[in-house]
């Protein structure tokens, strides 16, 4: 077989059409909305100020950022966007705008500007912001508040407060655990974007539909937090349904800059993916892990990758 009917499977960065980036991160944004939606029935007016602060402060970051370090202005092509929302679905919903604004500042001017902007970024920009913030302001990142808040006349937030379905559990608050269906359809405690699973859901099927994303990290993501939350005595459906499982495994392991491409490579990285998340949750002090899992193997993903790097791959054969 001659040599030139060979293609050679390698890492990141590989998007360099502005087009077809902004082509693919415009069904992102169609896949999030249903998502945003009930972010905002189920948490009001509060939730969409501060996805509004979160994406505009990034829309302005990537832009102030091009100026500064003098390069081609790239926020045509959506990805600030696409960040803007992931880092908004990642925070509570009552969290003060300011601190929507530092996280924006660190996903955008730090994680993907410093290193190049979009396609050479180490991991993905709004799990990378959400772990700082959790660590630099922990209280304000982990007050929750009970769905429909808003509606309740005459009382405070924090007569409002309650506890994620990981948080009941791992701190024994004595509350009691939402049923499977109102974890299926949002109404539980947590963060803006991760409460609905029928909007995630859909979101994913739509982006799969569109061959935006390959179904095999997110099934093999869930399907190792359902196996090994089993293993460990919990109960599967309830712990894919509960924190962000489902909104990490279908829209940031899936992101094309920080997750491999090679197939065997994907189904590493998300089985790795989800059994940290379970270890988390079950051993570690915190209750969820799926953040912290994923911003670990961004970080592995080169290593990940020297498994089919170097191997050869046919001209025409379809990819992961």
């Amino acid at each position: 077989m001659n040599n030139k009917e060979l293609l050679l499977v390698s890492p990141s960065p590989h998007i360099s059409s502005g087009a077809a980036t902004s082509g693919i991160m415009l069904d992102v944004i169609i896949a999030l909305l249903p998502a945003a939606a009930a972010a905002g029935l189920i948490f009001g007016y509060q939730a969409l100020i501060l996805m509004l602060v979160c994406v505009g402060s990034c829309v302005v970051f990537e832009f102030i950022s091009r100026i500064v370090m003098k390069r081609k202005q790239t926020i045509g092509d959506l990805s600030a966007v696409v960040t803007g929302l992931l880092l908004a679905f990642n925070l509570p919903a009552t969290l003060n705008p300011v601190y929507a604004v530092i996280g924006s500042a660190v996903a955008i001017i730090v994680v993907k500007q410093m290193f190049g902007g979009i396609g050479h970024n180490f991991a993905n920009p709004a799990i990378t912001a959400r772990v700082v913030l959790m660590l630099s302001f922990p209280v304000a990142m982990t007050t929750w508040v009970k769905p429909f808040f808003y509606q309740v006349s005459g009382s405070s937030i924090d007569a409002q407060t309650t506890a994620t379905p990981l948080g009941i559990i791992k701190e024994g608050t004595g509350e009691a655990l939402p049923s499977l269906w109102d974890m299926f359809i949002g109404t539980r405690g947590g963060s803006l974007g991760e409460t609905c699973a029928a909007a995630l859901l859909l979101g994913g099927l739509y982006l799969v539909i569109r061959r935006v994303i390959s179904p095999i990290i997110p099934l093999c993501f869930i399907g190792t937090v359902a196996l090994f939350s089993w293993i460990f005595g919990q109960e599967p459906i309830f712990s894919v349904l509960s924190g962000g499982v489902l909104l990490g495994a279908i829209f940031m392991a899936t992101d094309y800059t920080t997750s491999p491409i090679t197939r065997q490579g994907k189904v590493i990285f998300a089985i790795l993916c989800g059994l940290i998340t379970v270890l988390i949750r079950t051993f570690a002090a915190l209750p969820e892990g799926v953040s912290f899992s994923i911003l670990f193997m961004n970080i592995l993903v080169p290593l990940i990758e020297r498994i089919g790097r170097g191997k050869k791959q046919k001209k025409g054969e379809k990819k992961a």
